[in-house]
């Protein structure tokens, strides 16, 4: 019931209210690269003042529109590296769903939160200088109110004041993305609802290409065979007075229960992508020798260290910004809590490759590990096996 006095508020309402290169010319053989390096800030310069132009609502409803079909982590949805034209809107819908969520095989679960059903939510890509249209929906067999923060967007809370849906609700966001890198979204309602919903698997990545695609530090394009995206989730799962996991009928039923084990900060689980094995075994990734994977990985509430065994990072965005020059070599990298970074590795040799949280009880004993296979033929050159064990000679 909505009530016109202050005192009154009706819940949407009250929803409202709380929510709050430059580039030097050279004299005879350098004067091809010094033209070159100018043509390229000069692109640059011109990518950035498109990006900055305000457009009014008859210019944008004027853009082409395209609709982005999400899929499952750890892939992403179909995408050019650079872009094809102008500024688009892109179009993505999302439905909350509340599930019951196996997390592990010793009877482990909760009543997980997600966007469209994963945990991760699914991988958006757009360009920079794109708006991004979402959908939001909640169906009304859901318990909770929702909204959505995009870290890749600017004002109203990342969208969080601006997308609050009770059960049997949708709302429709628009927002432009104005920086590129690989960011983290994901729900904040308001108080202690936030830290809540995003211990319960409510969280996902965007990632905003520019618009010329990846470059290294000298400003050669960078391009990937495979996107593999990984979320990783701390989950804080109560025991009873027997040490069993304890078992609940709905969403929202743990709340007595789980706070206090949030507030200790040591979470029962880390796992890759919602449950401990997710990428490993028969769901390991797969890849072969020449290919390139860029790894995305979001950690949206604690920090992690990935480290690829075998392999390392050739190209690195640790802080996510791809406006910002890439690392190389990297042999272990540094996600920071609330924040998604990226990294290329071509592979070279074939086997099982572990990409894991380097925190090594997280990885090992909590679950923070994914595998990936790689075919292809052995480079002795790189690595040979000498001789096999045996007996130590006397």
């Amino acid at each position: 019931m909505t009530s016109s006095s202050n005192n009154g508020l009706d819940r949407r309402s009250f929803l409202k209210v709380s929510t709050v290169a430059s580039s030097t010319a050279a004299f005879g053989a350098f004067a091809v690269a010094a033209n070159q390096a100018v043509a390229a800030t000069k692109e640059v310069a011109a990518v950035a003042a498109e990006v900055e132009v305000s457009l009014t609502e008859t210019e944008i409803s004027a853009l082409p529109r395209v609709k982005q079909e999400l899929v499952a982590p750890p892939f992403a949805p179909k995408h050019d590296q650079v872009a094809q034209g102008g500024p688009k809107v892109v179009e993505v819908t999302m439905t909350i769903k509340e599930m019951r969520w196996e997390v592990d095989d010793t009877g482990a679960e909760t009543w997980a939160l997600t966007f469209d059903g994963s945990v991760p939510g699914p991988l958006i890509v757009c360009h920079e200088g794109d708006y991004v249209e979402l959908t939001l929906i909640n169906p009304e067999t859901n318990r909770m109110d929702h909204n959505i923060d995009f870290h890749s967007s600017t004002g109203a809370l990342g969208g969080g004041a601006l997308t609050h849906v009770l059960p049997g609700e949708q709302v429709k966001l628009r927002w432009k993305a104005v920086k590129s890198g690989v960011f983290v979204y994901h729900c904040a309602p308001e108080g202690q609802m936030i830290p809540y919903h995003v211990v319960h698997g409510m969280n996902g990545a965007v990632m905003v290409l520019p618009r010329e695609g990846l470059k290294d530090k000298d400003g050669n394009p960078l391009s990937y065979d495979d996107v593999f995206y990984v979320g990783e989730q701390d989950f804080y799962i109560p025991k009873d007075e027997n040490g069993d996991w304890k078992v609940y009928e709905g969403a929202g039923d743990n709340f007595g229960d789980v706070f206090p084990v949030m507030r200790t900060l040591t979470p029962t689980h880390v796992v890759f992508n919602g449950k401990v094995g997710a990428l490993t075994g028969d769901n390991a990734l797969k890849s072969a020798v020449g290919r390139t994977a860029l790894f995305i990985h979001a950690q949206s509430n604690r920090d992690t260290r990935p480290h690829l065994i075998g392999g390392h990072g050739d190209y690195v965005w640790e802080t996510g910004s791809f406006a910002d020059t890439p690392a190389t070599g990297l042999e272990t990298w540094f996600i920071r809590g609330g924040s998604a970074g990226a990294a290329l590795y071509t592979f070279r040799q074939p086997g099982v490759y572990v990409y894991l949280n380097h925190n090594l009880i997280e990885a090992i004993e909590l679950g923070a590990a994914s595998h990936i296979i790689v075919d292809g033929e052995w480079n002795d050159d790189l690595m040979k096996q000498v001789s096999k064990p045996g007996p130590i000679p006397a």
